[in-house]
């Protein structure tokens, strides 16, 4: 550890206490990303929106996070990590109880906006972890951290289902679930997390987070609008376009600044590049799986030949909570991976693992017990992905810099699951049944799910190049160039090892 950070003084039992209450708020705020997005049709319908009006509730989330990680990610670092944790949380709490009440499409956007800025809670929770855990135990903690991500993304899928299963559901009781969980996690958060003690000080770069906000607007918004708006038209490309720009002057800001808030010998730092492009390609396949499986054994097979006709309720129990649960119990295992073998290791194994599990997909969905199996094999690989990825963050940046980074590996993972969410809903979309009844509504090809669950395999495939090749074995003439410490060397370089 570094000399400027003080050594955990907390005994296992405290540290026990600290890791439950931070993976109940990383899996809360997980829930937050896809909680909606079965009963986007009930809210629709409700609130008397369009199909492309009513998207902005899932898109609202995402940009929010986008904004606001970076910046509360760094501001937790700079005046202390529980007082930014503990503001968080009680703004979700907020936004949920907005979204719970709202009467309109604006007011529910509002409140998923406000849900959104929770995100940075998962970057906060690692930079606690590291002051708070024993550096024996710091892999298995943030493994277990990381685990509640996938398990929360699935969770809420399945508790949505339920809540919504009745010919009278209410779309609501979904956002008061999200707020009782929320108030949880705040509880837990203000009672059981220590306060912590290594501030950075300094002023809050406010320009460099307004033009790194600007710049993941700019291309998360066509990624999240572009089947609605059309891929080839002026908003979409003119976004995309502004994005590039952006980018470059966001990037001329940072060189300028004296206090930036993303250091960008930090951010090209070959560990930490690498490790953001794992994040977009496990969160596309994470999105990928849960789109692609669920709208899958949603469709009618007496009208398309394939498919097993379930509800959103047994979709949701049957197919993905199996998953969901796997991924949890795997978290620990991926602890153990990355202590002993190192996060190069478990990278490569998630990649493998999700590889196979897709490519299963791929071949066979036409039975439950493979659509079951494969969901189970990708969890496992989400899971290890998550468990490799802040380690090799940790290990490679000094503890001022590990909110910031997480929270920049954090939007990765949002921007690869936008990414899927917009692949899958495109290829599904523009592949259709051609011989359908009369009035019967337009049904997506089952070549479109095949290829969906090709190209998961394939992303989980590059994944495995960047453990093998992106990853190198030795790292420590590149760990001086971020000011790590020489005390930290050791553990960069074995961190990708």
């Amino acid at each position: 550890m570094s000399p400027s950070t003080p050594p955990p003084t907390t005994g296992p039992r405290r540290e026990t206490v600290v890791i439950f209450a931070l993976s109940l708020a990383a899996m809360v705020v997980s829930m937050m990303q896809t909680l909606p997005v079965p009963i986007l049709g009930l809210i629709r319908d409700d609130l008397g929106t369009s199909t492309a009006n009513v998207s902005w509730v899932t898109t609202a989330t995402l940009l929010s996070a986008a904004v606001f990680t970076p910046l509360l990610g760094r501001f937790g670092d700079q005046h202390g990590k529980k007082p930014t944790l503990v503001a968080v949380l009680g703004v979700m709490v907020v936004g949920s109880v907005i979204a719970a009440l709202a009467t309109s499409l604006p007011l529910l956007v509002l409140g998923r906006v406000l849900q959104g800025a929770a995100t940075a809670i998962f970057p906060l929770a690692l930079s606690v972890l590291r002051e708070e855990v024993r550096p024996q135990k710091l892999p298995g903690a943030m493994a277990l951290v990381s685990g509640t991500l996938a398990f929360g993304s699935g969770l809420a899928l399945v508790a949505t289902g339920l809540l919504t299963s009745g010919s009278d559901a209410d779309y609501r009781s979904a956002f008061w679930m999200a707020t009782g969980f929320a108030a949880l996690a705040l509880l837990a958060v203000v009672l059981l997390v220590p306060a912590t003690r290594h501030r950075t000080g300094g002023r809050t770069d406010f320009l460099g987070a307004l033009t790194l906000g600007l710049t993941l607007l700019l291309l998360l918004l066509p990624i999240s609008q572009g089947q609605e708006w059309g891929w080839t038209s002026g908003r979409t490309l003119g976004s995309f376009a502004g994005a590039a720009v952006m980018t470059a002057v966001w990037v001329l800001t940072e060189l300028k600044v004296r206090e930036p808030l993303v250091d960008m010998r930090m951010f090209v730092h070959r560990p930490v590049l690498m490790a953001n492009l794992a994040g977009v390609l496990v969160g596309f396949g994470m999105f990928a799986n849960f789109l692609g499986v669920s709208y899958l054994v949603q469709m009618p097979e007496a009208l398309t030949g394939y498919g097993f006709g379930a509800s959103i309720l047994r979709a949701s129990v049957q197919f993905l909570l199996p998953g969901a649960i796997v991924s949890l119990l795997a978290s620990p295992i991926g602890g153990r991976l990355v202590r002993h073998r190192g996060p190069r290791t478990a990278l490569v194994l998630a990649a493998g693992l999700g590889a196979v599990g897709f490519g299963w997909l791929a071949l066979d969905h036409a039975h439950t017990v493979s659509v079951i199996g494969a969901g189970i094999v990708v969890g496992a690989a989400v899971s290890f992905g998550y468990a490799a990825m802040p380690a090799v963050i940790m290990a490679s940046v000094p503890p001022h810099q590990s909110g910031i980074a997480n929270g920049i590996n954090s939007i990765s993972r949002s921007t690869g699951s936008a990414i899927g969410s917009a692949v899958v809903t495109t290829i599904l979309a523009s592949q259709t049944l051609e011989h359908l009844p009369a009035g019967a509504p337009a049904l997506p090809a089952e070549s479109g799910f095949t290829l969906t669950f090709w190209i998961g395999a394939a992303a989980f495939a590059l994944v495995a190049v960047i453990g093998r090749v992106g990853l190198r074995a030795r790292q420590e003439p590149r760990t001086a160039a971020v000011g790590l410490p020489a005390t930290e060397k050791t553990a960069a370089a074995a961190a990708t090892a």
